[in-house]
């Protein structure tokens, strides 16, 4: 009889996950479609968020017991591919677009700019265009804010994964692993919490929706 475990860790590729990827997209563009009829929809975000922490985990996992050089290249180097050939993509036709039909569309190029560099949350923040304002209705790079918290995470994660010594195999390491990201998890939700009265801040910035992903990161660990 196969173990569940092997079957978690070894699969390539998790319909389940992609179900729940569809789920969350659902629930965005029926919000954005009409926020009267589905006040929740913007939720989808959330979802997307634990789902990347789960996703991650899940891909640290099959890198077990390498050094630390070459864990952090092969790390870096998958998420690179995965990521910015369709951003590029994305950047270039929709920046062309955009000059064409938009007299002075330098916040929006900013902002595409900005998402290259895995930034562009924290440019949105500091210009002070949030995801409901008018400014934030006529910019197609807004969405990026999202990519770019995830894109934050990803520089943190694979330190805390090595020096733990989860990825090394060690006998604690999934505990000191897991005691610190529930610490910080704590610490973000406290964050995220007390910053209701500036709700840009607990919205594009990573300070608070780091617990989000640990969410996701955690469900694999208890798995």
């Amino acid at each position: 009889m196969v173990n569940a475990n092997k079957i978690i860790q070894n699969t390539q590729y998790r319909p389940d996950i992609d179900g729940l990827r569809g789920f969350a997209i659902l629930g965005v563009l029926a919000f954005h479609f009409n926020q009267i009829l589905f006040p929740n929809g913007y939720l989808g975000v959330d979802i997307f968020f634990v789902i990347s922490g789960f996703v991650i985990t899940l891909s640290i996992n099959k890198n077990y017991k390498k050094n630390f050089k070459s864990f952090l290249s092969h790390y870096y180097a998958k998420r690179i591919k995965r990521l910015l050939p369709a951003l590029i993509f994305y950047v270039i036709i929709t920046s062309i677009l955009i000059c064409l039909i938009n007299p002075f569309p330098i916040h929006q190029l900013r902002t595409a700019i900005t998402s290259l560099f895995g930034i562009s949350n924290i440019y949105l923040y500091k210009s002070s265009s949030g995801y409901f304002t008018s400014s934030g209705e006529f910019n197609p790079f807004l969405q990026t804010w999202s990519l770019s918290v995830e894109e934050q995470f990803y520089l943190i994660f694979p330190f805390l994964c090595f020096f733990s010594g989860l990825v090394k195999g060690e006998k604690n390491g999934k505990k000191l692993f897991s005691f610190f990201l529930i610490i910080f998890s704590i610490i973000s939700f406290v964050w995220f919490i007390t910053s209701f009265t500036n709700n840009e801040n607990s919205y594009f910035l990573i300070n608070g929706r780091f617990w989000e992903i640990s969410l996701g990161v955690l469900s694999y660990i208890l798995i």
